[in-house]
């Protein structure tokens, strides 16, 4: 039965996570991890199972190490092939300087935020090492605030449960069919922030600026932005084209 298999498979994996469990480990992690349905065998699987399911807190710390970085030297926010940099195509992915060959700091620092990977993808330095993990290049709660800058709706019902289930906009009952959505567009913030500093941009993909509303009045929200889009186009040939 599925029942038996399931608490075979978690005695194997606890006992396996138990041998590999260090000294010291994160208590929140193995207490998230043991209570899984199916717990995770290793130190590091463990870790990525609380990142994921914490995914809020997640977007907060990879945006607070940004802010430790800081905005490389000489690095300004660009769009498009033509820079001679390894860029996106567009805005909808978010600006990721330690990502360019330029100013990637190398194994054993994250590539999202810059700063020091220790063991497990962790952050901080708990076990005293006093050096990066060189076969790490990103942080396991990185990984996940990426995944929601890239795609915030598979996040639906993390960020559901921030708003209490009530449309940001309209204040009534969520309905199944509700939408995540950008409060400013990702489009204005090329157009009317891109001289921000780093780390302050990405706010713009994370939970500050993602709000869960109901489809009617994201319809709305969409063709309101869109004529505006329309306007602008018609008016400013530059961001004409940064809106494509």
């Amino acid at each position: 039965m599925a029942s038996d298999w399931r608490a075979t498979r978690n005695l194997q994996a606890r006992l396996r996570l138990e041998r590999a469990l260090p000294p010291i480990f994160p208590a929140p992690v193995l207490q998230h991890a043991l209570s899984r349905p199916l717990i995770p065998p290793t130190p590091r699987l463990a870790v990525e199972s609380y990142w994921r399911s914490h995914i809020l807190r997640a977007d907060r710390l990879a945006r607070g190490l940004a802010t430790r970085s800081g905005t490389p030297a000489g690095w300004t926010w660009q769009l498009g092939p033509d820079t001679g940099r390894d860029l996106q195509a567009g805005f909808r992915t978010p600006p990721a300087p330690y990502r360019e060959p330029s100013y990637a700091l190398g194994r054993g620092h994250c590539c999202i935020c810059g700063q020091p990977v220790y063991r497990f993808g962790w952050h901080t330095d708990l076990w005293g090492a006093g050096i990066p993990n060189k076969n790490a290049s990103w942080h396991s709660a990185c990984v996940a605030a990426w995944k929601l800058w890239l795609a915030p709706s598979d996040q639906m019902k993390a960020l559901k449960s921030r708003q209490r289930h009530r449309c940001a906009v309209s204040g009534k009952r969520l309905l199944r069919t509700a939408e995540v959505d950008h409060r400013l567009p990702l489009y204005r913030v090329w157009r009317e922030h891109r001289g921000a500093s780093w780390p302050s941009l990405l706010a713009f993909w994370g939970a500050p600026n993602l709000q869960v509303i109901n489809r009617s009045v994201h319809v709305s929200k969409c063709q309101d932005e869109a004529g505006e889009r329309a306007r602008v186009k018609r008016g400013i040939g530059p961001d004409a084209a940064a809106d494509g």
